[in-house]
């Protein structure tokens, strides 16, 4: 008998959400054939088999967490040489005393004792059902566990809130000039976004820590924040500073796609040296974005809205766009950041 631990999948994830079994205990597998599919905070993947054998165990249940290097199946090799590819049924999780693993651990994320629980299962066993209705009775509501995209916002967020100490400063950007401001307004704050960090590169940089300072990137690779039901995703652009406006249009809808279907390679999702946040799509003007490290900067674009402004010493009515851009005031100055703005609002003023 051998365990087969969850293998390491890269861009530094140390765990993921088990989705689906595509094999059962008594199954014969062969060497890459899919065992499971599992859900990381990037994308769905199936993790195949490392060899041939006969599954006699399964560790754990779609819902659970497993952390890389821990069990997942246990293979018997014994003798096995079958080519075929039979996949079967799950059978019910084993239990341990009173519950299953995943039981347990549902009841300890609803903060359930299960010693004071009637088991309404075989033998008394508690089921998922007990633990729900436990929680229901006790006026608390439903309790959705934080997984996959929320569960690594979660983390990201408070990593974030301890280590970057942030400030904001906001403007107006008068977009009147353009022939239409709602079609391409991403690509314009992108490209604006590639200007300004060539005036200010400091906010295109990384910072490494205190004991290792800033690694100056040579290229604007912007992430791009795309709100889906799962969850907060941020597929990257690259290298905008030298792209043209149709090229990054395309990679735009691709990446959203990508996005959409769940099928963006991790690759997409990494490494961005600045972020954009388009909030004003679903309302708002300003707001205090959050910075997450290494990143120094991040911009958000509120909602297009008709403004009055003063131009030539008179008022008019001008289609604005207000811009927040939060920064890392612990290796961002103020000149720094407003500069950077400056350039930013200089930019998306132009026409075309």
């Amino acid at each position: 008998m051998t365990d087969f631990d969850l293998p390491d999948l890269g861009e530094g994830l140390v765990e993921a959400e088990i989705v689906e079994w595509h094999v059962g205990v008594g199954d014969r597998v062969v060497a890459g054939q899919p065992l499971v599919s599992v859900e990381t905070d990037k994308s769905v993947v199936e993790v195949p088999s490392p060899r041939a054998g006969t599954v006699t165990g399964l560790h754990g249940e779609p819902g659970d967490i497993v952390t890389v290097g821990s069990p997942l199946v246990t293979l018997d090799e014994g003798g096995s040489t079958d080519a075929g590819t039979v996949v079967g049924r799950v059978p019910e999780e084993p239990t341990t005393g009173r519950a299953s693993p995943a039981v347990r651990a549902l009841a300890r994320r609803s903060g359930v004792d299960l010693d004071g629980l009637t088991g309404t299962g075989p033998g008394g066993v508690v089921s998922t059902a007990d633990v729900e209705a436990a929680v229901a009775g006790s006026g608390g509501g439903r309790t959705e566990p934080l997984r996959g995209v929320r569960r690594a916002m979660a983390a990201t967020m408070a990593r974030a809130h301890r280590e970057v100490v942030p400030a904001t400063v906001t403007d107006l950007a008068d977009v009147g000039e353009w022939s239409s401001p709602e079609a391409d307004l991403t690509v314009r704050l992108v490209r604006a976004i590639g200007v300004a960090a060539a005036a200010a590169p400091v906010l295109n940089a990384g910072f490494l820590g205190p004991d290792h300072g800033l690694r100056m990137h040579d290229r604007v690779d912007v992430g791009v924040a795309v709100e889906t039901d799962d969850g907060l995703f941020v597929p990257v652009l690259r290298d905008v500073a030298h792209r043209g406006p149709a090229d990054l249009r395309a990679g735009l809808e691709r990446l959203r796609a990508d996005v959409a279907a769940r099928s963006i390679p991790p690759e997409d999702l990494t490494a961005a040296t600045i972020t954009l946040s388009n909030f004003g799509m679903h309302g708002g003007l300003y707001a205090e974005l959050v910075v997450v490290p290494p990143q120094v900067a991040i911009i958000g674009a509120g909602r297009l809205h008709d403004a009055v402004v003063a131009r030539s010493g008179t008022p008019q009515v001008r289609r604005s766009l207000p811009l927040s851009l939060t920064f890392d005031h612990r290796v961002v100055t103020g000149v720094e950041a407003t500069r950077f703005l400056t350039v930013l609002l200089d930019d998306l003023r132009s026409p075309t």
